[in-house]
């Protein structure tokens, strides 16, 4: 039997002479058997070896990365808390220059109520020290809303066991607003008896919260190579429709909450679980129109995260726009705006502009574009052009910075309106139709388009340069040539990647930063084509929809 303590001894080199020991055979040449023994086993050793550096060169590397997201994360509250702190400074020095004013204010916000009296004329016309004081009594505490719905939501599982049959057989189900837990705050609905209701502590909230303005265009084009994301194995879960899936949205103020809509009128309300592992079906609704029996063509989230937004067609008269309250009693859970500014033809796109005054734009085949926006109680609709398309409006959007609504259509055509001047900022055509226009997350001149040209399927344009296209990407299409409109793209956080489905099945994945106009990477993702893959704000995770009804959930690592 041979000694296990030679496996452990050093090999020895090939130009290192063998040593003779007196009386014992240790430094003799081996024989035959014992030398091909011993290969066997430092080879052993050396696979054993190079297996456990792999795993732990992968292990460092993931550290690596999690820390770099942490510091990120660190600075951007660090960022967050200095302009707080730096607000709050204000704020002392000007209650110091007047102090009986600042009295008086806090006197007035002892009521439960914080909104102002408008019979009140002492309330009518504040002044300045109460117009300084007042939004720092009126800023609501920060996410408030979510946490309810969602402990609302999991009362309502267990308080009610039929819910979990309704959403195994995909028919409507309801949480009862009765299992709220004590002591949750449920929010105002955005529609009451068929009108939005102001709310001046929300809009004064998403003003403080809006994002900074980062510039990323030195950054386009800068890099050989891309810069390369690994996934796990995604993890494919029912959608619970019954035909084809539209639509793919995430909350605005939880990205653990989102929507899925398809052509069988249900709304699918998911959470994420087990950081991205699953995702659980919390409530559906059927949001069919009533006359017709449409389909909501497209969806948007309020910016709330309180209720959902579905545009839906002009034709025959039908109600237009349905709003889905996720707050309601399921009686008034889906109601109809009383506008129909639309004159005829599909509403292809829905979108809330980033603006303090709460708004949503729509788009349609009547070539026109339309402002809904809150007045007097109601939901009042203004066309903003009806004529600057030639063809069927297929994406809208607002910038950021500036009231300007872009706007693509079928006509080739990409129009900056801008709202205060009454008239178009600039027009520019290119040489194929445009599908959807999708503004940079966190560099705000940044724009992209998809277009319907092959290989070039998405152009990124920065709005200072109007008709100057700073960079192109797109794929070849293996399963078909016609581009689809019902294949759309995201905008990763940071606004370095963008996602794209296809026919092909894949999930194509493009960094801006590439010089190259092919997909960075491309992740197989379904059985059928992917129409969207939305990037999560607070996940290290990719949530897609395909025409094969399943939901994929993909981690990065």
């Amino acid at each position: 039997m041979m000694d296990s303590s030679r496996l452990l001894k050093k090999p020895k080199l090939e130009d290192e002479p063998i040593e003779l020991n007196k009386g014992d055979n240790e430094g003799k040449p081996s024989s035959n058997n014992n030398s091909r023994a011993d290969n066997v086993s430092l080879q052993e050793q050396e696979e054993a070896l190079v297996a456990l550096i792999e795993h732990r060169t992968k292990e460092c590397q993931l550290l690596k990365q999690k820390l770099a997201h942490y510091k990120s994360q660190l600075e951007e509250a660090e960022k967050r808390l200095s302009e707080s702190q730096a607000k709050l400074d204000r704020v002392r020095l000007r209650s110091k220059a007047a102090p009986v004013a600042t009295v008086a204010v806090r006197t007035e916000a002892r009521p439960s109520n914080p909104i102002r009296n408008n019979n009140d004329p002492a309330q009518t016309r504040p002044t300045p020290s109460q117009q300084l004081s007042r939004p720092q009594l009126l800023i609501p505490p920060h996410n408030t809303r979510l946490p309810s719905l969602a402990a609302d939501t999991r009362a309502g599982r267990n308080a009610k066991p039929e819910l979990k049959a309704s959403a195994a057989t995909g028919g409507p189900m309801n949480s009862s607003p009765s299992t709220q837990p004590a002591g949750t705050e449920t929010s105002k609905p955005f529609i009451e008896k068929g009108g939005p209701v102001g709310s001046k502590e929300k809009r004064i909230k998403r003003k403080l919260e809006q994002k900074e303005h980062q510039d990323l265009i030195h950054n386009i084009r800068t890099s050989s190579s891309p810069c390369i994301i690994r996934f796990q194995a995604g993890t494919l879960i029912s959608s619970q429709h019954k035909r084809k899936l539209r639509s793919l949205e995430l909350c605005p103020v939880n990205d653990h909450l989102f929507v899925t809509s398809a052509l069988d009128g249900v709304v699918n309300l998911w959470q994420v679980q087990a950081k991205g592992s699953n995702a659980t079906l919390l409530s559906s609704m059927d949001c069919l129109s009533p006359k017709q029996r449409r389909w909501p063509e497209d969806i948007a989230w309020h910016p709330d995260g309180d209720s959902i937004f579905a545009a839906y067609t002009a034709d025959g008269g039908a109600s237009q726009i349905s709003v889905l309250n996720l707050n309601a009693s399921r009686e008034k859970k889906v109601t109809f705006l009383e506008g129909k500014p639309h004159q005829k033809g599909i509403i292809n796109s829905i979108m809330f502009m980033p603006w303090v005054d709460l708004c949503f734009a729509t788009g349609g085949s009547d070539h026109a574009v339309i402002l809904w926006q809150e007045k007097d109680d109601s939901c009042k609709p203004k066309t903003i052009h009806g004529n600057l398309h030639s063809s069927a409006v297929m994406g809208v959007a607002g910038l950021q910075q500036k009231k300007t609504v872009l706007s693509v259509g079928a006509d080739k055509r990409i129009i900056a309106f801008d709202m205060l001047a009454g008239r178009s900022e600039f027009k520019n055509q290119i040489e194929s139709k445009c599908m959807s226009v999708l503004p940079n997350p966190c560099d705000f001149n940044l724009f992209m388009v998809q277009a319907g040209e092959p290989g070039r399927q998405l152009r990124l344009f920065d709005v200072r340069l109007r008709q100057t296209e700073i960079h192109a990407f797109g794929w070849k299409q293996e399963a078909s040539e016609s581009q689809s409109a019902l294949i759309n793209q995201a905008w990763s956080p940071d606004g370095l990647y963008i996602t794209s489905g296809s026919a092909d099945p894949m999930i194509h994945i493009f960094d801006i930063r590439y010089d190259g106009r092919k997909p960075s990477q491309s992740v197989q993702a379904h059985q059928k084509r992917v129409f969207k893959a939305v990037w999560h704000q607070s996940l290290p995770l990719l949530t897609s929809i395909s025409s094969d009804l399943n939901i994929g959930l993909h981690k990065a690592l």
